[in-house]
């Protein structure tokens, strides 16, 4: 068995062989080596339709179990009726089921080199050298994982597109449709990131998307890529964005040239996915009416039904950068016209690196709940893995792809506990109290992060460039537009009507939810609100006291995890990788701790209440 599969694929002993090449030859491979594992006198038989559809349903009927349904349906339903059998639960049952979204997407950030941009999982699966390099095994067990929880596309390189990357539709086509081939079997596609401005590289002057060469150029070269990969779903953009190339230089909005791409796309069936991470990331610090997090609304919102039907902005769940906590973002709200995708982060850039404990369940609960709205049609995510033995850098951290393909598939079932109770039943098989201290551990993991490290909302007190550590004031002073301006007696952004105005980007009850002291969440109160040290909380505390509380209970919680994860019967191999990474978190918990209590100490004057350690 390989190892990667204890993350939730116990019952796989075998690879799946490269000759199978579809989706139903791989089904009836998964049950003929599972079913005496999981169910030894059940027989389940499978009846596809001859389609690509994705929906399933399962019957049952004495000992017999009917997965019926599209061909990459049936492959889906064989995985859930494999690991309900396994976990003891209830088959699913006479209904049909299928994805909310269309497009479950998971996005690498690869280089050609071999290195991972925000990776911390080891090095690429697909690049090394600056060449296509890979394991066709590793990949097809990337695709199964992908496959079993109904994930259905994957880009393989980097939105930051560096050489020689670009060569992807260009002269390493060959070498795409290869890969291409190992993940059709799975039923998922490939997308390729690619560089606004490709065509200069061919003796065109210019990348002004209505200039008629430029047009011309990605005209032809989609004939090429579909000629090769007629299943491509089509190119991920980032343009325009933290020095990315963009139709921003030729005075051109994101309507323009975006549609000058999907145009190309459109006759082969090809997605455009457009990443609105637009900002100014060169901003002054005196700077205070700008305010960063309203940046992707103001240069999208205005162009709402500007774009051609096969164009999807993918917007970040908040509006600044995957941090510990943000608001859902308000772009998500304003574009009813549009569709809209929206971009989570598997890789732990903010939370943890994949050493820190972060299960992700919870928040995306929460931005789900804000969110309500119909014109969402895709999601994406930020991979989390490498080619590290533990394929997710932490054993802990497989949780939450595994719960991202459920979020993909059903965001109103997506229930965190459950994801979390499903995960180690698969992964570890526990007792039923060494499993709840497990759970448990998983569920509690994010607020335990978010205590020890950025206070209410705060954000952006991560060590400059590498963002593992503490440095309240790292960014404070540069041009990226992450600010919380501490002083001797406040902290915090006013973004009401009274300050940046940011606030007013929600719909109106959102908007007053946030802008009002009363109503708005603890957990955001720095983030809309500047506030005074001496501000007393809810629960009868200052703001100063929450502080100091939140990041020395943060820090405990993680000194009990370890106790209690030091006597949970875990694989060597899990034990061993476990344990080490949690004194890491130890380490990095203590010094969050330190580090912004005093900082606050320094500014504000105040002494712990309780009289614990502040350093001077």
């Amino acid at each position: 068995m390989r190892d990667e599969f204890r993350y939730w694929l116990p019952f796989l002993t075998k690879d799946v062989p490269a000759e199978l090449t579809s989706p139903v030859d791989v089904a009836r491979f998964e049950l003929a080596q599972a079913l005496p594992v999981v169910a030894a006198d059940m027989k389940v038989e499978l009846q596809p339709d001859g389609t690509a559809s994705e929906f399933f349903t399962v019957r049952s009927e004495g000992d017999t179990v009917t997965i019926s349904g599209g061909d990459v349906g049936v492959l889906y339903g064989v995985y859930r009726v494999l690991m309900a059998l396994y976990c003891g639960e209830k088959l699913p049952s006479d209904q049909t089921q299928q994805p909310k979204y269309a497009l479950r997407m998971v996005n690498c950030w690869d280089n050609a080199d071999g290195d991972i941009e925000r990776g911390y999982s080891g090095r690429s699966l697909f690049f090394d050298d600056g060449m296509f390099d890979y394991e066709p095994e590793r990949l097809r067990m990337m695709a199964r994982m992908m496959a079993s929880v109904g994930l259905n596309v994957a880009c393989i390189n980097n939105v930051n597109v560096r050489n020689p990357a670009h060569r992807l539709i260009e002269d390493w086509l060959p070498e795409l449709a290869e890969v291409a081939a190992i993940f059709r079997p799975f039923g998922v596609k490939l997308m390729v990131s690619i560089d606004y401005s490709q065509p200069m590289r061919h003796g065109v002057p210019t990348a002004d998307p209505l200039d008629e060469r430029v047009q011309n150029w990605w005209n032809e070269q989609c004939k090429l890529v579909y000629a090769a990969v007629p299943d491509l779903v089509g190119f991920l953009v980032k343009a325009d964005s933290e020095h990315r190339p963009g139709p921003f230089t030729y005075g051109r909005n994101h309507a323009e040239g975006a549609n000058m791409l999907a145009r190309a796309l459109k006759p082969h069936g090809g997605k455009l996915i457009w990443r609105c991470f637009v900002y100014n990331c060169q901003q002054d610090w005196r700077d205070q009416k700008t305010d960063r997090p309203a940046a992707a609304y103001n240069h999208y919102v205005y162009l709402d039904g500007q774009f051609e039907d096969n164009v999807i902005l993918q917007v970040k769940n908040g509006p600044f950068d995957f941090q510990v906590r943000e608001p859902l973002s308000p772009m998500l709200l304003a574009m009813p016209k549009t569709s809209l995708a929206i971009e989570w982060q598997l890789a732990q850039e903010y939370t943890g690196h994949q050493i820190d404990i972060y299960a992700m369940m919870g928040m995306w609960q929460e931005v789900m709940a804000d969110l309500g709205s119909d014109t969402i049609m895709a999601m994406a995510a930020v991979s989390n893995w490498g080619d590290d033995a533990c394929v997710y850098g932490h054993p802990f951290a497989a949780v939450n792809m595994f719960g991202y393909g459920l979020l993909c598939w059903n965001p109103d079932a997506a229930d965190p506990e459950a994801i979390a109770r499903t995960w180690a039943k698969l992964t570890y098989n526990f007792s039923k109290a060494d499993e709840d201290t497990l759970v448990d551990i998983l569920l509690e993991s994010r607020c335990a992060y978010e205590k020890y490290t950025s206070p209410l909302g705060l954000c952006w007190m991560v060590t400059p460039h590498v963002h593992y550590g503490a440095s309240p004031d790292g960014y404070e002073y540069t041009a990226w537009g992450t600010y919380h301006r501490a002083s001797r007696d406040a902290v915090g952004i006013d973004r009401t009507s009274s300050g940046t105005g940011y606030a007013d980007q929600y719909p109106a009850a959102l908007r007053d939810r946030y802008s009002n002291l009363e109503t708005c969440p603890d957990e955001l109160k720095l983030w809309f609100h500047r506030l005074r040290y001496d501000y007393v909380m809810a629960d009868g505390r200052t703001l100063i006291q929450r502080i100091y509380d939140d990041h020395f209970e943060g820090y405990d919680w993680v000194v009990a995890a370890e106790e209690k994860l030091a006597v949970l019967p875990f694989p060597e191999a899990d034990k061993a990788l476990i344990m080490e990474r949690m004194s890491r978190q130890k380490k990095n918990a203590r010094e969050w701790c330190d580090i912004v209590n005093s900082f606050f100490y320094r500014f504000s004057g105040v002494e712990d209440a309780k009289g614990r350690p502040l350093y001077i």
